[in-house]
């Protein structure tokens, strides 16, 4: 007689399976960067994963968490030694449980913190950066506008005048600037304390005939600075994106980005924003794989498993090798971080690619999920939504494209 081992009878257990680093990518990091990850695993698992769609749902920011985030002293890890292929999987650890919170750490320390290291002045660092990197206090990136996206660069409506404190006439020689225009797709602008705003200098200086793209942190709080709330997202729910609007806002020289002369100054930042980016990508497509698999191995339909219908393991082997292929090329993006060589087309391919194959993975996760697919009780339909917002911010999947196609070709489709 043929006798099933009960085991065998019960189906695998998940924990007994491969995870989806298949590749086990994770092998080239540091012994000491591998227990920090675990440590941030152990966090997320405890501290995020059981409320992220609660407040995904609510599109409520938990801000309560902040002094624990803080806690695991992660902010800018490259700055603090570790690999920026480390740097990259705590990005993708984050987006596995939760793309809003990872969200929320790119655009604060990988935007706004970053900023201070790279272009900050010795006063602004002493003010700020101490109390940045531990999240005493909270910072934004204001670049995008309502009428300018992916041309913002040369199409900056928002404005810098600089004038003087004591006679209120425009001047180079003045100690205040005065910002007017708007800033729209503001990721943490409702509840931040300090925005890094990018404005063009009306009195000109740019190397196009255009004013010069100037950078300054503004205190959110100044007289004639007005903040709202995007409302009705189906993507990233939990991170609070914001409607800013400058009206006179009077900022000190001493607030201005002084190692900022142009907007070419800022592709440091992008380029590395866009990587991380990219990463959660990766991220993305990590959530999808285990959530499918997982409801793939439990669920039972026409007497057995999901798991045991060629289809379904079809779908989950392409959702892996698109995981697998997405993150192999941003652990060589990290290698080239790591030589200084990461240029811009390289990295625009590396999101452009991430993104792509994330759009099709989460589709196929939601597809193996069914009707459960399209409710946030089983994750799954969050991990589809947000995906959307991936695909498109940090350059569209379009924009990245042309940017390689103008490397390969040497000419650009960009107007």
């Amino acid at each position: 007689m043929n006798i099933v081992p009960a085991e065998a009878a019960a189906g695998p257990r998940l924990e007994d399976l491969p995870t989806a680093d298949f590749f086990e990518f994770e092998s080239l990091l540091s012994p000491q960067e591998r227990t920090k990850l675990a440590e941030l695993r152990g966090f997320l698992a405890t501290e995020i994963a059981p409320y992220a769609a609660d407040w995904w749902n609510k599109a409520e920011f938990p801000a309560h968490l902040l002094p624990k985030l803080a806690a695991l002293e992660l902010s800018t890890p490259a700055q603090r030694g570790y690999s920026n292929l480390f740097a990259g999987l705590v990005i993708a650890e984050m987006t596995r449980v939760d793309t809003s919170i990872a969200t929320f750490f790119l655009v604060h320390h990988d935007l706004f913190v970053e900023s201070l290291f790279g272009f900050g002045s010795a006063d602004q660092k002493a003010r700020l950066l101490a109390d940045a990197s531990s999240l005493r206090i909270t910072g934004a990136f204001a670049l995008t506008e309502p009428g300018h996206g992916s041309d913002v660069a040369g199409g900056m409506e928002t404005t810098a005048r600089r004038i003087s404190s004591r006679t209120g006439e425009p001047g180079d020689d003045g100690d205040t600037w005065v910002l007017n225009g708007a800033k729209r797709w503001i990721g943490n602008g409702t509840f931040c304390d300090y925005l890094l705003v990018w404005a063009r200098d009306e009195t000109g200086g740019g190397t196009d005939g255009q004013g010069a793209i100037r950078g300054f942190i503004v205190d959110a709080s100044l007289p004639g600075v007005t903040r709202s709330r995007i409302e009705n997202k189906i993507a990233l729910r939990t991170v609070q994106n914001a409607d800013i609007v400058f009206h006179d806002v009077r900022v000190a020289e001493a607030d201005r980005f002084a190692g900022i002369s142009g907007f070419e100054d800022t592709n440091q930042l992008l380029r590395g924003s866009r990587i991380m980016v990219a990463w959660q990508a990766v991220g993305q497509q990590l959530a999808a794989f285990d959530v499918a698999r997982q409801y793939a191995v439990e669920r039972r339909q026409f007497g057995r498993p999901l798991a045991k219908f060629q289809l379904i393991q079809q779908q989950l082997v392409t959702m892996l090798g698109n995981a697998v292929a997405s993150m192999g090329m941003m652990v060589r993006i990290a290698q080239l971080q790591d030589e200084g060589a990461a240029d811009m087309a390289q990295v625009a391919l590396a999101k452009s690619y991430t993104s792509a194959r994330m759009r099709e993975t989460v589709a196929l996760g939601r597809s193996i999920l069914g009707g459960n697919g399209i409710v946030t009780d089983y994750r799954m339909a969050k991990i589809f939504s947000d995906a959307e917002a991936i695909y498109t911010y940090e350059g569209s999947f379009e924009i990245n494209t042309l940017i390689v196609g103008r490397a390969v070709t040497g000419v650009s489709a960009i107007v």
